[in-house]
């Protein structure tokens, strides 16, 4: 009767061990198939975050209504171009005069509410002020309040640490300024760096101009 007794007790013991064995591999499939899915969703919204060189010309809305406006900008100073000059550094110098390498955004934002500006050329010059590459080959209009980026990788060095962008724009309309910066930033060391750059105007097509 022991002995009977004694079976029941181990047969119960191995369902009971099976059982628990079963819910651990399911648990384990379930994580493994959520965590490749999680990655998956974080591969794809990184991917759709990933620089892209601009389009050589941006789509108009569909339904837009910026063109028929004529809204005035009385307290920004309507200018209808500009030349602007962009301090980039491709790298600064740290400890005993190392470079720091750097990667390089140019941020071109339109502020205009209503209005379509043309960016006429973007160019980078090296420390040197030698022109180094010319982002552009035809103009690009750029939509109200759209923003056109131009990237300097990391491993870019050919503009040294006084590198700098001469960004030209141009509108058919007296718009307000656009907002021209430069962002660096390097995050492959143990302390991360990032700073911005304002662009300077150094020619100005005004309002009144013909």
């Amino acid at each position: 009767m022991e002995g009977h007794h004694s079976n029941d007790v181990d047969l119960f013991l191995r369902r009971a061990l099976i059982v628990v064995l079963l819910v651990l591999l399911a648990g384990t499939i379930l994580l493994f198939v959520y965590a490749n899915y999680f990655t998956s969703r974080l591969d794809s919204f990184e991917e759709h975050l990933k620089y892209k060189e601009p389009a050589e010309s941006l789509p108009d809305p569909e339904g837009s209504a910026a063109e028929d406006r004529t809204t005035a900008h009385p307290d920004n100073q309507p200018v209808r171009g500009q030349t602007i000059y962009v301090p980039a550094y491709s790298h600064v110098y740290h400890q005993e005069g190392d470079p720091h390498l750097l990667t390089v955004t140019l941020s071109v934002r339109n502020t205009s509410l209503d209005h379509k500006i043309t960016i006429q050329s973007v160019r980078y010059f090296d420390t040197d002020g030698n022109p180094v590459k010319s982002y552009l080959a035809k103009p690009l209009r750029l939509n109200a309040l759209a923003t056109a980026e131009f990237l300097v990788k990391r491993s870019d060095v050919s503009g040294g640490s006084g590198a700098n962008f001469i960004v030209k724009w141009t509108s058919d309309q007296s718009v307000s300024n656009p907002i021209v910066e430069t962002v660096m930033i390097d995050t492959s060391r143990d302390q991360g760096i990032s700073f911005v750059r304002s662009g300077t105007v150094i020619e100005e097509l005004s309002a009144e101009s013909n």
